[in-house]
């Protein structure tokens, strides 16, 4: 009876160990990330395209954190183009939309009270890096004429990797 009730006890701890190791191995995270190869492509194509539209810009991407990969102040741009790039970039990531309608969401609730949280912006330039459906980053630029030519240049940066984020 003594041997019965010790190989059942050996025989709950082990299963109580197998489900322990099975929920912890549950809860590993399995996601993508922007390399620092791609952040860089993206930011070198976005400049070189608004450079051939004859203006310069600063570009700055984050990942998924907000955290800063690249940031490239452009040749020829205010100081003020690099703040402005990231708050762009950490915009477009943290809200999963563009930049651009954080504006129109502030027009609509002028009371937006997410729009005093640091580095976000209420500015058009910046855009969400995705893979798939899953918003892994973002990438801002500032400098141009007005917001929709920064988009257009950040979004040439994002076509140019888009079969890697597939």
């Amino acid at each position: 009876m003594k041997k019965a009730s010790i190989l059942f006890m050996e025989f709950t701890v082990a299963i109580f160990s197998v489900v322990i190791v099975s929920n912890a191995q549950a809860q590993l995270m399995n996601h993508k990330d922007v390399t620092a190869a791609i952040a860089m492509t993206m930011a070198q194509t976005a400049i070189a395209t608004c450079k051939n539209n004859g203006y310069a810009i600063s570009v700055s991407v984050v990942g998924r954190s907000g955290e800063l990969i690249v940031q490239v102040r452009g040749d020829d741009t205010g100081p003020h183009t690099v703040e402005n790039s990231f708050r762009k970039a950490y915009t477009a990531r943290t809200f999963r939309v563009a930049s651009g309608e954080i504006v129109t969401r502030l027009k609509n609730d002028p009371a937006f009270a997410l729009i005093h949280l640091s580095n976000v912006i209420a500015n058009q330039g910046g855009l969400p890096i995705k893979f798939g459906e899953e918003t892994i980053g973002g990438i801002g630029a500032s400098g141009g004429p007005s917001g929709d030519k920064d988009e257009a240049c950040v979004k040439a940066g994002l076509d140019k990797v888009a079969d890697q984020l597939k």
